[in-house]
């Protein structure tokens, strides 16, 4: 054998499963079974070369063709003589219906002799007839030829009923061999599918919690900042509002009473200070201490006032 003839595995594998799928038609072997079975595939590939595709030995095969012609011959024989004896039987029921009848003419009334006589003229009248019939049968437009052309036709008949016959079986052979490629395809697709499906499934185990992650940060940043945005929207809304509630007249007026009430503040933060000393000093007195008491309430109270309108100021002008 020469070098060229060699094949590499995948291509022997493959060979041998189109092998053993045209000569073994029950084995629906996949390339997988032949790869990790290589005894059983010189097995199957030894078997082929001894069987047809019905799978039958070769020899048996041959019988068979043999058997099957001598049957076409005997079958062929036959129907000439089943042929000959309904055409027969019709002639002879017509017969029998036209001696029924009463107004016959002479030639109608004739004997056994006689019959015999017309019985091949008969005969050939009414095949010619039921051939002409099968043939308009066949081909409707044949109906308006002359009997010879009529002829001519019926004597191809049998030929082109016979290729037609054997088209109908090659259209058959070759819907088959479509039926067992498209179940070969439906297998390898499902195949495919299935391989596809389990792809699917390792990758989102293997990226689906990754990805999830990745999006809820995403997101969680996309509120972060969206909060921020809306945080500064809601801080210049209350600035705009501000700086049309306050015009810079009624600020500077605001700034001269706070300047006021802080240097009040102070004042009697100082008066305060200079009687905490004196109470600290006349402590050991009397009713002079409940008197310097009273006073000191009251100038507490007033600084007291004077500090929360300070600071109610200091809250409208911010």
């Amino acid at each position: 054998m020469a070098s060229g003839d060699f094949c590499s595995p995948g291509e022997g594998m493959e060979l041998l499963q189109q092998v053993c799928s045209k000569q073994l038609p029950p084995c629906h072997l996949r390339e997988e079974d032949l790869l990790q079975n290589p005894h059983f595939s010189k097995l199957l590939l030894s078997l082929s070369q001894h069987m047809d595709e019905c799978g039958l030995s070769l020899i048996l095969a041959k019988e068979q063709t043999q058997a099957w012609k001598e049957v076409r011959l005997h079958k062929t024989k036959w129907l000439r003589f089943e042929i000959l004896h309904r055409v027969i039987q019709e002639l002879l029921v017509d017969y029998y219906v036209k001696i029924q009848d009463t107004n016959l003419t002479s030639e109608d009334k004739k004997d056994c002799v006689w019959m015999r006589a017309r019985l091949a003229l008969e005969v050939e009248e009414l095949l010619k007839k039921k051939c002409f019939t099968l043939l308009c049968y066949h081909n409707p437009d044949s109906d308006s030829d002359s009997e010879t052309r009529k002829a001519e036709k019926v004597g191809k008949l049998a030929e082109v009923l016979m290729d037609e016959k054997q088209q109908c079986q090659d259209a058959k052979s070759q819907q088959k061999e479509q039926m067992v490629l498209l179940e070969k395809k439906s297998a390898t697709y499902s195949q495919v599918l299935l391989r596809c499906l389990a792809l699917l499934q390792r990758l989102l185990q293997e990226h689906r919690l990754k990805a999830q992650s990745e999006l809820d940060r995403s997101n969680a940043q996309y509120l972060e900042i969206k909060c921020s945005t809306l945080i500064l929207k809601l801080r210049m809304e209350e600035l705009k509002i501000l700086s049309d509630t306050y015009t810079a007249e009624k600020v500077e007026v605001h700034r001269l009473i706070r300047d006021r009430l802080e240097g009040a503040i102070h004042l009697q933060e100082q008066d305060m200070e200079k009687s905490r000393q004196v109470l600290n000093t006349y402590e050991v007195l009397g009713e002079e201490f409940d008197r310097l008491v009273k006073e000191y309430t009251q100038l507490k109270q007033a600084t007291e006032n004077k500090r929360w309108a300070l600071q109610e100021f200091d809250k409208a002008y911010r």
